[in-house]
């Protein structure tokens, strides 16, 4: 039994993921700003995975450079996020990793920080440990290599590869961001030094596909191909540009980097369709510069990760290896191959190599195609030679035209919604409605939204119905739609999209629900207004109530510009259930969030706004009172009004409260509403032969507010006040226009 077979289910599956969150946080951190969305996502992933992984308590990881090991059980490292993580920490002399209880957010800000720095930075600050005993949090320890060896090989092998230094990190942050426009000479200078080694362009194909990780670390392999290709299109294009004669070579460079990245995405890569109109023509090159070893031990890592060979791996097979000679040598060599490892030594490898086998060299129809569908098919050939010689039957474009990818999407849409709507079986209806989630995530993926419409409505109504087959399935496959990986690389999408595909997307995002809002976040929670923010804040809202809870993260930011997004959101959505998330706003200390919730609070009319504001001035002073105070007149809205008297009625003017009431009066001095006028009078006409000062700015404040009004009922609490009140009141009403 091996090593990596000892560690217990759970605790692999919690390492890989905890891997997972760990490298997508190191790319992140290096790549982007620290207030940048993405950073703050994978740190809290991060964060997340040590928490699960851990339970809290006591978890050493020792680190080889290949594998992570715990208790002395190795994990696989055969999966690529095992031996990446494995790999960055080793790099950075790393020898042991360990985590003590709770994690504190700002102890892993630390770590970050530390495994983000450069290789002479740490070796002039004397070590990775040495720099965590001066600087680091108590909860993290950590061991490292002896560093007087690894300075003497990293003194010795200084020379062999160019810095990883902000040339290249721009290389990179250019590629992964999608950014297509030209280089600079220096930039261009650096990109031909990389086409020449296979190990320089392997480090910059992982490192522009690092980010391409779903909400849980996983990689979203479709992206990662494509990325890769994007980096290697550079480096072909500079090539040609530069020394077109040494393209060969090139080829052979990126062929000998593909064979050593992740096997499924290499896959994916190789299978990716050009533009027959091309010059580059990469994918093609790639496919020529592969020969029988290199898709042989493509081959064997996959079948060793996957432990089957699957449809679309055989698909994939035959279209790299496409002649039936080839098939078999490279077959001979992957067996050979995997005979070297765990897999192939197993004792049931015998008989899966056999399937394996049959299945990647010919496909077995005969459960699928009659004999006589055979024999038609046998004669397809002798047809097409007599069609040829024929005048071709006018309806031929649009027969083709139904064979077309659009039209084959659309089939199997209407395919499985027809049979979610026959079906008659719960448990047939609930496994329906999982498949029917699956193809909309790839409709999204793949920007079908017409036709992930269809899906999404499908699925809404037969949840929305209370004695439909299959009714709770289809409401669950809508809620994990919304909280997909899919769904979230949709969002940050909606800000490039034209009118009508944002319509159509509108439409899905509203009929997957309230779930969705968890993918929207990232892209409301800006420091500067965008259509996508507009876009997304728009939806959010018409979510209303369901929305409230889901947004108490944005509130907690540490960022104060999310923090406003936050309150934005709630005052738009104005419902009294956003009250307790926005009042530890009012207590931040910042004007600016504190602004934006009184404006949130303002627009609810329910008391306990009222008493949120109210509590807020009575215990806020300076700037931050100031701008509550402002923000309550800014906009002029009447909706103001009845919160400023009820703060008014139900405050003590004369005690603690009178600065509140004071600043309340003096609002409704530019806010009118004749609600507010009972309030009004009600103070100014308050006697007492003590604290006659404060009982005086009472009456000249309300009586300033009671003259802006202007309207007729406050002219007649005027004229009653200067006829009945006491003297001083009559004395403030007599003396004209006061100025506060």
């Amino acid at each position: 039994m091996s090593q990596a077979s000892q560690l217990s289910p759970e605790l692999a599956q919690g390492l890989l993921t905890l891997a997972r969150s760990l490298v997508a946080a190191i790319r992140n951190w290096s790549l982007y700003p620290a207030e940048h969305p993405a950073v703050a996502q994978s740190l809290e992933r991060l964060c997340a995975s040590i928490r699960d992984t851990t339970g809290g308590a006591i978890l050493a990881i020792a680190v080889t450079p290949d594998t992570l090991v715990i208790e002395g059980a190795a994990a696989d490292r055969t999966n690529t996020a095992i031996a990446e993580a494995a790999a960055l920490l080793h790099d950075r002399d790393i020898l042991e990793l360990t985590f003590l209880g709770e994690i504190p957010t700002e102890s892993i800000r630390a770590l970050l920080t530390l495994l983000t720095l450069g290789a002479q930075e740490r070796r002039d600050r004397g070590g990775p440990a040495k720099m965590w005993a001066d600087a680091g949090h108590p909860s993290i320890a950590l061991k490292e290599v002896d560093y007087r060896q690894v300075l003497a090989r990293e003194t010795a092998g200084s020379g062999d590869a160019a810095p990883h230094d902000d040339v290249w990190q721009s290389i990179v942050m250019s590629i992964a961001g999608g950014h297509s426009g030209s280089f600079d000479d220096l930039t261009r200078q650096r990109l031909l030094a990389i086409a020449g080694s296979p190990a320089e362009i392997g480090d910059l194909a992982n490192a522009v596909m690092g980010p391409k990780c779903a909400a849980d670390g996983s990689p979203m392999v479709t992206s990662q191909a494509a990325t890769v290709l994007a980096a290697f299109r550079h480096l072909s294009s500079v090539m040609t540009a530069a020394s077109p004669e040494r393209m060969p070579e090139v080829m052979r460079n990126l062929a000998g980097a593909a064979s050593r990245l992740e096997p499924h995405v290499v896959m994916q890569l190789l299978t990716t369709a050009e533009d027959p109109n091309d010059q580059l023509a990469v994918v093609h090159g790639l496919n020529e510069a592969f020969d029988d070893a290199k898709v042989a031990q493509l081959l064997a890592t996959t079948l060793a990760i996957d432990g089957h060979a699957s449809d679309r791996l055989a698909t994939i097979f035959n279209t790299i290896a496409s002649d039936s000679d080839r098939k078999r040598r490279v077959l001979t060599l992957t067996r050979s191959m995997l005979s070297e490892t765990t897999f192939g030594r197993a004792s049931q490898f015998e008989s899966l190599w056999t399937s394996m086998q049959e299945l990647l060299v010919s496909y077995n129809d005969t459960l699928f195609v009659s004999e006589s569908y055979r024999a038609a098919l046998d004669g397809v050939g002798g047809r097409a030679e007599r069609m040829a010689h024929a005048d071709l039957p006018p309806e031929l474009p649009m027969w083709l035209d139904t064979l077309g990818e659009q039209n084959v999407r659309a089939l199997s849409v209407t395919l499985l919604v027809d049979l979610l709507n026959l079906e008659t079986d719960a448990d047939r209806a609930a496994e329906i409605a999982g498949d029917l989630a699956a193809l909309a995530e790839n409709l999204l993926m793949s920007g079908a939204y017409n036709d992930a419409l269809v899906v999404t409505t499908t699925l809404a109504d037969r949840g929305s119905r209370a004695a439909a087959i299959g009714r709770d399935a289809c409401r669950r496959a809508l809620n994990e739609l919304g909280e997909s990986p899919a769904m979230r690389e949709t969002a940050a999408l909606v800000g490039d999209l034209d009118e009508p595909s944002w319509v159509t997307l509108r439409a899905v995002i509203q009929l997957v629900g309230p779930t969705s809002v968890e993918a929207l976040k990232p892209v409301v929670a800006v420091e500067h207004d965008t259509d996508a923010a507009r876009r997304a804040e728009d939806v959010i809202v018409q979510f209303g109530v369901p929305a409230v809870a889901r947004l108490a993260s944005l509130a907690g930011d540490s960022q104060w510009f999310v923090q406003c997004a936050a309150a934005r959101l709630l005052g738009r959505i104005a419902s009294p259930e956003a009250v307790p998330i926005l009042l530890p706003l009012l207590r931040r200390g910042d004007p600016r969030v504190a602004r934006a919730a009184v404006a949130a609070l303002g627009a609810i009319e329910d008391p306990s706004a009222a008493r949120a504001i109210q509590t807020v001035l009575r215990a806020a002073t300076g700037d931050v009172r100031q701008a509550v105070v402002e923000a309550l007149v800014a906009d002029r809205d009447p909706r103001i009004v009845p919160i400023l008297a009820r703060i008014i009625s139900e405050s003590d003017p004369v005690g603690s409260d009178h600065p509140v009431v004071i600043h309340a009066l003096t609002a409704l001095a530019t806010v009118h509403g004749d609600e507010a006028i009972p309030a009004i009078v009600a103070v100014i006409g308050r006697r007492g032969w003590f604290r006659r000062r404060k009982l005086k700015a009472l009456k000249t404040a309300g009586v300033a507010a009671l003259r802006a009004m202007g309207t007729a009922k406050a002219s007649a609490a005027l004229d009653h006040a200067g006829r009945h009140g006491d003297r001083m009141l009559r004395q403030v009403v007599g003396d004209g226009p006061t100025r506060l």
